[in-house]
């Protein structure tokens, strides 16, 4: 396959997805235009057969002429939005790569840089191996973190903006402009991350401001200097634990005020906030809020959990991200965010309905933000993104991450029964 590949034949084009459970609610039918949900409404199992809400259709996996799709009852989520990933970075699809490199920050960068160029990265084939299996699976959306840096330049970003578009709309992406080797500390990164936001970068991204540029004032005023002059949106990678991250998220929060980039500031893995206890943590967060902060985290087993319920209740919204998947930093991952958000549960001690319904909303429907959506649920004028699962109820969807029977992007038929259809 090729960058210029596109696919053989274009899924169908939903007009009415039919007798499906939005949220595990009652069975509806969701009526489609022009890729957005038009009207919800009770779906009426006596309807004549062909028209929307009866029963002329076989199942999921059938898309008529007229564009009606029968869900047969399943249960119903917004289409996943992975608020956190590195799709230029990943080797999925090549024969593997054993993993090596020194540990730690410092380590990854060093190994990914000196062996990056022989795996083709960042190419677009590879970009859209990853990206395809991620549709499979039921993303629809995407923030990716993409390398800027003196070696690739802006090429990366070019790729994975090939990469999509070679998917017709099947997933939407929104690009951070990432410094993955540092700001500072290598001069000219600044300049490229300038010129990444004047060339239509939703973001652009810092990296441990303290620990990697041993300058987290220098870093984060140069950030927010690009930000104020573009209009766009800051993503920075704060792996620094304890108080050293949580002064740093302080400089964010300030800076954040004094600019007026409120709702535009995103703090990544934010381990600090995990590990801080009472009324420093509580403090912490409710600037955060204040502030317009948002956070994302890959629930990375391990570290500290995010307290995501002071998080929500403060108003700091929280997205769900794979992170890297199956790259020369780690050869875990596999793109599936449903599964991810199991683990997320797992780490963070859910086990009520209702606490398992609030995964999956991070996951999907709260995310909307992070990919430059008013809305993303399963709504009159969202996306027709919806992902169909056998599953009694959202809880058990999120415990047991069922195959995706049917996958709808943009109100067109990407992918079922776990086969994508691209």
């Amino acid at each position: 396959m090729t960058g210029t590949t596109t696919p053989a034949s274009m899924p169908s084009t939903v007009t009415v997805l039919r007798d499906v459970r939005p949220w595990g609610g009652a069975r509806s039918d969701l009526h489609v235009a022009d890729g957005v949900i038009t009207a919800v409404v009770p779906h009426d199992p006596a309807a004549p057969a062909g028209t929307p809400g009866s029963t002329g259709s076989t199942g999921p996996e059938n898309a008529t002429a007229s564009g009606i799709v029968d869900g047969g009852g399943l249960l119903a989520l917004p289409g996943l939005v992975n608020a956190h990933a590195h799709v230029d970075k990943s080797w999925w699809g090549k024969p593997w790569v054993s993993y090596g490199g020194e540990p730690g920050t410092q380590g990854r960068i060093a190994h990914e840089r000196a062996h990056r160029d022989e795996l083709g990265i960042p190419g677009v084939d590879v970009t859209l191996a990853v990206l395809r299996e991620s549709v499979r699976t039921g993303t629809t959306a995407v923030r990716s973190h993409v390398d800027v840096d003196l070696g690739v330049g802006l090429r990366g970003i070019e790729v994975v903006r090939e990469a999509v578009a070679a998917l017709g709309g099947a997933v939407h992406a929104e690009i951070v402009a990432f410094p993955q080797d540092g700001v500072l500390r290598r001069p000219g990164v600044l300049d490229l991350l300038d010129q990444a936001a004047a060339a239509g970068a939703e973001h652009i991204g810092g990296l441990d401001p303290a620990s990697i540029d041993r300058d987290p004032v220098g870093q984060l005023d140069g950030l927010f200097a690009i930000a104020e002059r573009h209009g766009v949106g800051i993503d920075v990678h704060l792996h620094d634990g304890g108080e050293l991250g949580a002064f740093q998220i302080e400089l964010m929060i300030d800076r954040t005020l004094r600019t007026g980039l409120q709702g535009k500031v995103n703090v990544a893995h934010g381990f600090a906030v995990g590990q801080l206890a009472g009324s420093r943590q509580a403090d912490l967060v409710a600037a955060m809020g204040e502030a317009g902060i948002t956070m994302s985290t890959v629930a990375p087993i391990g570290a500290a959990p995010l307290p995501l319920h002071a998080l929500r209740a403060a108003g700091v919204p929280v997205g769900l991200g794979t992170d890297g998947i199956r790259d020369l930093w780690s050869p875990y991952g596999t793109g599936d965010l449903l599964t991810l958000t199991t683990q997320l549960a797992r780490l963070s001690g859910f086990r009520d309905d209702e606490d398992l319904v609030t995964a999956a909303r991070i996951a999907s429907a709260d995310a909307a933000r992070f990919v430059g959506r008013e809305v993303h649920d399963l709504v009159v004028g969202a996306p027709a993104d919806v992902v169909l699962v056998d599953a009694e109820n959202v809880p058990d969807a999120v415990v047991r991450a069922p195959r995706r029977a049917l996958v709808v992007a943009g109100g067109r038929v990407v992918a079922k029964d776990g086969e994508l259809l691209l």
